[in-house]
């Protein structure tokens, strides 16, 4: 017993400490994602090793104490996630706010193999979000979504390779585009969104490849894809500050296949001042769909400060890998909120080692 103890203690600091590492092999940067698992192994060690032998020498007592510091530290990153925590887009209040404009918005995941498109069109035709945003849809889901008429504003992008991207809005777009930033088969989408007369958003889609076998060795593209995005619309914000407006209202979503707390998405909020409407709400995990005991948040809503929480929940499973993911947000111009980000430190040393990769140097810039 004290030699599969041990062993099991071996493996749960080996994959807490890998993840430090600034290398981006995508078995390390796999490590990210369940941290929540690994702190409730940790802690299952710890019981284990409570109830079954805690007097069995030094050597247990020393994994004991690295497990528990293992325990502690995987919960700290899930912690932000939880409803103990500050939130960090405030929830919106009529009474407080006034009567703002607001908007509901789905993305979804569809899974482009999934060839039932009757859940989704049920969950729309239930929730009426303004705007719909679908990643992996290819020509057979456009043809299917085709059929929502009152959804008279769009973008469509459909692909076959698992990329595929569409937006189905009520609400007018303008300046639309389509752009292929890193990998010439991976698109991302912005436009900008009126919401009301003289109430402007910009939005903006992204679905990068994912580190894993089959796609990328490595999470590089990936995380360049995230960062340029986030420096574009820094210099965005910067160049349009006047005092009265924080810059433009910006929103950024899609399946970042990242979960909230890696180091990459926290390197994007920082670099992009975006805040996160799920920090004190919960994880809203919305893959994967299949697996309860593997889930993590891979599928994200960032927004500018000029916005607060209506309403934000996952929705239920219609038949792909990926939970959908509903937003309200109304629009406020209060700029007061912050992010917790704003105080910690810029990990320099990761950024740029990304940012002075090949795929950095070969990519093209966003437009913001």
């Amino acid at each position: 017993m004290t030699f599969i103890l041990s062993v099991l203690a071996l493996l749960l600091i080996l994959a807490t400490a890998l993840p430090l590492s600034i290398r981006r092999e995508w078995w390390i940067r796999a490590l990210d994602f369940p941290r929540l698992q690994i702190a409730i192994l940790a802690a299952l060690w710890l019981v284990s090793w409570w109830v079954i032998m805690p007097h069995e020498g030094t050597w247990l007592n020393i994994l004991a104490l690295a497990v528990a510091i293992v325990t502690l530290y995987q919960f700290k990153w899930i912690y932000p996630n939880t409803e103990m925590h500050r939130q960090e887009v405030e929830r919106y209040d009529s009474s407080v706010d006034g009567n703002c404009p607001h908007f509901k918005m789905i993305t979804s995941n569809v899974l482009m193999t999934n060839r039932d498109s009757a859940p989704l069109l049920s969950l729309i035709k239930k929730h009426q979000p303004d705007i719909l945003v679908t990643l992996e849809s290819d020509q057979w889901w456009q043809d299917k979504l085709d059929t929502l008429q009152s959804y008279e504003y769009r973008m469509a992008c459909p692909l076959d390779n698992l990329y595929g991207m569409h937006v189905y809005s009520r609400l007018p777009l303008s300046n639309t585009q389509t752009s292929y930033l890193v990998e010439d088969d991976k698109p991302s989408m912005n436009a900008t969104v009126q919401i009301s007369p003289g109430v402007d958003i910009r939005l903006h889609i992204v679905h990068p490849a994912p580190p894993a076998p089959g796609e990328n060795d490595e999470s590089t593209e990936r995380d360049v894809e995230l960062l340029l995005l986030a420096n574009a619309i820094a210099e965005k914000r910067d160049g349009a500050r006047d005092g009265a407006r924080d810059g433009e209202r910006i929103v950024v979503a899609g399946d970042l296949n990242d979960v909230a707390w890696s180091a990459t998405t926290r390197l994007f909020r920082q670099l992009s001042g975006l805040l996160d409407p799920r920090i004190g709400r919960g994880l809203f995990n919305t893959f994967s769909a299949e697996h309860w005991y593997a889930r993590w948040p891979l599928d994200h809503v960032f927004v500018s400060r000029h916005f607060k929480v209506t309403n934000i929940q996952r929705l239920p499973n219609i038949g792909s890998d990926h939970f959908p993911l509903m937003v309200e947000l109304a629009i406020t111009d209060s700029a007061q909120q912050s992010s917790e980000m704003e105080d910690e430190e810029v990990d320099e040393e990761r950024l740029d080692s990304i940012m002075n990769s090949t795929a950095a140097q070969n990519a093209q810039m966003p437009v913001i």
